[in-house]
Protein backbone atom coordinates (compact mmCIF):
# COMPACT_ATOMS: atom_id res chain seq x y z
CA UNK A 1 0.00 0.00 0.00
CA UNK A 2 1.18 3.33 -0.12
CA UNK A 3 1.25 4.91 2.90
CA UNK A 4 1.84 8.31 4.54
CA UNK A 5 2.91 8.50 8.19
CA UNK A 6 2.84 12.19 9.40
CA UNK A 7 4.88 12.98 12.61
CA UNK A 8 8.29 11.08 12.82
CA UNK A 9 8.36 10.87 16.53
CA UNK A 10 8.85 7.36 19.00
CA UNK A 11 5.73 5.61 17.65
CA UNK A 12 5.21 7.60 13.88
CA UNK A 13 8.86 7.18 13.36
CA UNK A 14 9.00 3.29 14.76
CA UNK A 15 5.72 2.73 12.38
CA UNK A 16 7.46 4.36 9.50
CA UNK A 17 10.04 1.45 9.32
CA UNK A 18 7.84 -1.67 10.39
CA UNK A 19 5.39 -0.65 7.68
CA UNK A 20 8.36 -0.25 5.17
CA UNK A 21 9.94 -3.26 6.66
CA UNK A 22 6.83 -5.32 5.85
CA UNK A 23 6.88 -4.06 2.02
CA UNK A 24 5.17 -1.22 1.92
CA UNK A 25 5.63 2.25 0.21
CA UNK A 26 5.68 5.39 3.20
CA UNK A 27 6.64 8.43 3.02
CA UNK A 28 7.61 10.24 6.76
CA UNK A 29 6.50 13.94 7.03
CA UNK A 30 6.95 16.16 9.69
CA UNK A 31 6.25 19.93 10.69
CA UNK A 32 9.94 20.66 10.63
CA UNK A 33 10.67 19.37 7.08
CA UNK A 34 11.63 16.23 5.66
CA UNK A 35 15.86 16.89 6.78
CA UNK A 36 14.92 16.68 10.31
CA UNK A 37 13.54 12.79 9.86
CA UNK A 38 16.29 10.84 11.53
CA UNK A 39 18.32 8.09 9.36
CA UNK A 40 16.92 5.41 11.38
CA UNK A 41 13.39 6.12 10.51
CA UNK A 42 14.37 5.67 6.54
CA UNK A 43 16.34 2.69 6.75
CA UNK A 44 14.28 0.42 5.62
CA UNK A 45 12.96 2.36 2.65
CA UNK A 46 10.96 5.18 4.00
CA UNK A 47 11.11 8.47 2.03
CA UNK A 48 11.01 11.78 4.07
CA UNK A 49 8.72 14.61 1.91
CA UNK A 50 7.87 17.74 2.49
CA UNK A 51 4.36 18.03 4.16
CA UNK A 52 2.33 19.53 1.41
CA UNK A 53 3.60 17.09 -0.80
CA UNK A 54 3.05 13.83 1.57
CA UNK A 55 -1.01 13.30 1.23
CA UNK A 56 -1.91 12.99 -2.54
CA UNK A 57 -2.52 9.55 -3.73
CA UNK A 58 -2.40 7.53 -0.71
CA UNK A 59 -4.15 4.56 0.58
CA UNK A 60 -3.72 5.41 4.19
CA UNK A 61 -2.31 8.46 6.05
CA UNK A 62 -0.97 7.92 9.54
CA UNK A 63 -1.63 10.92 11.90
CA UNK A 64 1.24 10.20 14.64
CA UNK A 65 0.99 14.15 16.13
CA UNK A 66 0.27 15.80 19.33
CA UNK A 67 -2.72 15.65 20.38
CA UNK A 68 -5.16 18.94 19.79
CA UNK A 69 -3.31 20.19 16.69
CA UNK A 70 -4.92 18.19 14.13
CA UNK A 71 -6.79 21.18 13.14
CA UNK A 72 -3.86 22.79 11.77
CA UNK A 73 -4.02 20.23 8.87
CA UNK A 74 -7.40 20.38 7.88
CA UNK A 75 -6.60 22.32 4.88
CA UNK A 76 -4.07 19.82 3.92
CA UNK A 77 -6.87 16.99 4.04
CA UNK A 78 -9.12 18.85 1.96
CA UNK A 79 -8.21 17.92 -1.11
CA UNK A 80 -7.39 14.20 0.18
CA UNK A 81 -10.16 11.48 -1.39
CA UNK A 82 -12.87 10.07 0.76
CA UNK A 83 -11.29 6.60 -0.04
CA UNK A 84 -8.28 7.32 1.70
CA UNK A 85 -7.66 5.79 5.06
CA UNK A 86 -6.78 8.00 8.31
CA UNK A 87 -5.17 6.85 11.00
CA UNK A 88 -5.17 8.76 14.33
CA UNK A 89 -2.34 7.05 16.98
CA UNK A 90 -2.92 10.29 19.48
CA UNK A 91 -3.45 10.06 23.29
CA UNK A 92 -4.73 13.32 25.83
CA UNK A 93 -2.08 13.78 28.44
CA UNK A 94 -3.91 17.30 29.95
CA UNK A 95 -0.96 19.53 31.89
CA UNK A 96 1.42 17.44 30.95
CA UNK A 97 1.78 16.60 27.14
CA UNK A 98 -1.91 18.91 25.79
CA UNK A 99 -3.11 22.21 27.59
CA UNK A 100 -6.45 20.98 28.43
CA UNK A 101 -9.48 20.76 26.00
CA UNK A 102 -12.79 21.33 27.34
CA UNK A 103 -14.61 19.43 24.95
CA UNK A 104 -12.79 16.28 25.89
CA UNK A 105 -12.59 16.91 29.46
CA UNK A 106 -16.48 17.28 28.90
CA UNK A 107 -16.56 13.86 27.97
CA UNK A 108 -16.07 13.77 23.88
CA UNK A 109 -13.94 10.85 22.91
CA UNK A 110 -10.51 11.67 22.29
CA UNK A 111 -10.55 10.16 18.06
CA UNK A 112 -14.44 11.88 17.60
CA UNK A 113 -12.50 15.40 18.39
CA UNK A 114 -9.62 14.91 16.08
CA UNK A 115 -11.86 13.79 13.32
CA UNK A 116 -13.84 17.00 13.86
CA UNK A 117 -10.78 19.12 13.69
CA UNK A 118 -9.39 17.61 10.81
CA UNK A 119 -12.68 17.17 8.92
CA UNK A 120 -12.91 13.58 7.50
CA UNK A 121 -13.49 10.17 9.72
CA UNK A 122 -10.29 8.75 11.32
CA UNK A 123 -9.69 5.01 12.69
CA UNK A 124 -8.34 4.98 15.82
CA UNK A 125 -5.09 2.27 16.48
CA UNK A 126 -1.49 1.91 17.53
CA UNK A 127 -2.50 4.67 20.40
CA UNK A 128 -3.01 1.78 23.33
CA UNK A 129 0.75 0.53 22.93
CA UNK A 130 3.93 2.14 24.40
CA UNK A 131 6.54 3.30 21.39
CA UNK A 132 8.68 0.92 22.91
CA UNK A 133 6.50 -2.02 23.03
CA UNK A 134 5.54 -1.63 19.36
CA UNK A 135 9.65 -0.98 18.72
CA UNK A 136 10.43 -4.40 20.55
CA UNK A 137 7.81 -6.79 21.15
CA UNK A 138 6.43 -7.28 17.49
CA UNK A 139 6.55 -11.04 16.11
CA UNK A 140 5.11 -12.80 13.56
CA UNK A 141 1.52 -13.85 13.59
CA UNK A 142 0.90 -17.53 15.44
CA UNK A 143 4.02 -16.71 17.91
CA UNK A 144 2.11 -17.53 21.23
CA UNK A 145 1.51 -14.76 23.55
CA UNK A 146 1.45 -12.11 20.60
CA UNK A 147 0.18 -8.54 22.17
CA UNK A 148 -3.03 -7.76 20.92
CA UNK A 149 -3.78 -3.85 19.65
CA UNK A 150 -7.00 -2.31 19.45
CA UNK A 151 -8.95 -0.67 16.32
CA UNK A 152 -12.02 1.67 16.53
CA UNK A 153 -13.28 3.12 13.56
CA UNK A 154 -16.99 3.72 12.09
CA UNK A 155 -16.12 2.20 8.76
CA UNK A 156 -15.68 -1.71 8.60
CA UNK A 157 -13.28 -0.63 5.32
CA UNK A 158 -11.26 1.16 6.86
CA UNK A 159 -10.85 -0.62 10.37
CA UNK A 160 -10.07 -3.88 8.41
CA UNK A 161 -7.27 -2.14 6.49
CA UNK A 162 -6.21 -0.20 9.74
CA UNK A 163 -6.08 -4.00 11.32
CA UNK A 164 -4.19 -5.08 8.77
CA UNK A 165 -1.63 -3.45 9.13
CA UNK A 166 -1.21 -3.50 12.83
CA UNK A 167 -0.79 -7.20 11.87
CA UNK A 168 2.27 -6.14 9.75
CA UNK A 169 3.37 -4.47 12.41
CA UNK A 170 3.72 -7.06 14.55
CA UNK A 171 0.84 -7.10 16.66
CA UNK A 172 -2.42 -9.44 16.72
CA UNK A 173 -5.26 -6.54 15.91
CA UNK A 174 -8.34 -6.40 18.16
CA UNK A 175 -11.96 -5.12 16.35
CA UNK A 176 -12.99 -2.59 18.46
CA UNK A 177 -15.79 -1.12 16.84
CA UNK A 178 -16.94 1.99 16.42
CA UNK A 179 -15.18 5.00 16.93
CA UNK A 180 -17.17 6.34 19.86
CA UNK A 181 -16.30 3.15 21.57
CA UNK A 182 -12.52 4.30 21.30
CA UNK A 183 -12.86 5.52 24.67
CA UNK A 184 -12.28 2.41 25.82
CA UNK A 185 -8.65 2.21 24.63
CA UNK A 186 -7.95 5.62 25.90
CA UNK A 187 -5.62 6.25 28.45
CA UNK A 188 -5.38 4.76 31.30
CA UNK A 189 -7.65 1.81 31.11
CA UNK A 190 -7.15 -1.29 31.66
CA UNK A 191 -6.55 -2.27 27.69
CA UNK A 192 -4.28 0.93 27.44
CA UNK A 193 -0.72 0.03 27.20
CA UNK A 194 -0.72 -3.43 29.60
CA UNK A 195 0.50 -5.61 26.84
CA UNK A 196 -2.61 -7.88 26.75
CA UNK A 197 -3.29 -11.00 24.10
CA UNK A 198 -5.93 -11.05 21.81
CA UNK A 199 -7.81 -13.22 24.12
CA UNK A 200 -7.34 -11.12 27.44
CA UNK A 201 -8.23 -7.46 25.45
CA UNK A 202 -11.92 -7.86 24.98
CA UNK A 203 -12.47 -7.97 28.76
CA UNK A 204 -9.88 -5.41 29.88
CA UNK A 205 -11.97 -3.34 27.26
CA UNK A 206 -15.49 -3.76 29.03
CA UNK A 207 -13.90 -3.13 31.85
CA UNK A 208 -13.06 0.13 30.97
CA UNK A 209 -14.45 2.90 33.57
CA UNK A 210 -14.51 6.70 32.56
CA UNK A 211 -13.95 8.33 35.42
CA UNK A 212 -11.37 5.78 37.15
CA UNK A 213 -9.29 5.47 34.11
CA UNK A 214 -9.15 9.54 33.78
CA UNK A 215 -8.30 9.29 37.70
CA UNK A 216 -5.33 7.11 36.80
CA UNK A 217 -4.09 9.24 33.90
CA UNK A 218 -3.99 12.06 36.05
CA UNK A 219 -2.14 10.27 38.41
CA UNK A 220 0.92 9.45 36.23
CA UNK A 221 3.33 11.89 37.13
CA UNK A 222 2.94 10.65 40.81
CA UNK A 223 3.19 6.88 39.81
CA UNK A 224 5.84 7.23 37.61
CA UNK A 225 7.91 8.80 40.73
CA UNK A 226 7.64 5.52 42.15
CA UNK A 227 8.97 3.94 39.73
CA UNK A 228 12.80 2.98 39.46
CA UNK A 229 15.75 5.56 38.14
CA UNK A 230 15.26 4.98 34.22
CA UNK A 231 12.23 2.40 34.14
CA UNK A 232 11.94 -0.51 31.62
CA UNK A 233 9.20 -1.33 29.35
CA UNK A 234 8.22 -3.63 31.87
CA UNK A 235 8.00 -1.14 34.69
CA UNK A 236 5.66 0.84 32.85
CA UNK A 237 3.45 -2.02 31.70
CA UNK A 238 3.40 -3.27 35.23
CA UNK A 239 2.24 -0.20 36.65
CA UNK A 240 -0.28 0.27 34.09
CA UNK A 241 -1.64 -2.83 35.23
CA UNK A 242 -1.01 -2.63 39.15
CA UNK A 243 -3.50 0.58 38.85
CA UNK A 244 -6.16 -2.04 37.60
CA UNK A 245 -5.67 -4.47 40.54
Amino acid sequence: MKITVIGAGAIGGNLASKLSTAGHEVLVANARGPETVAAEVLESGARAVALEDSVQGRDVIVLSIPFGVAGQLSDLFASVPDETVVIDTSNYYPGMLSEPIEAVDNGQVESVYTAELLGRPVVKAWNAALAETQRTKGVPAGTPGRIAIPVAGDSDAARKVAMSLVDDTGFNPYDAGALAESWRQQPNGPAYCTELTIDELPAALAAADRDKDTAIRDSLPQRFAALPANPTVDDVVEMNRAAHR
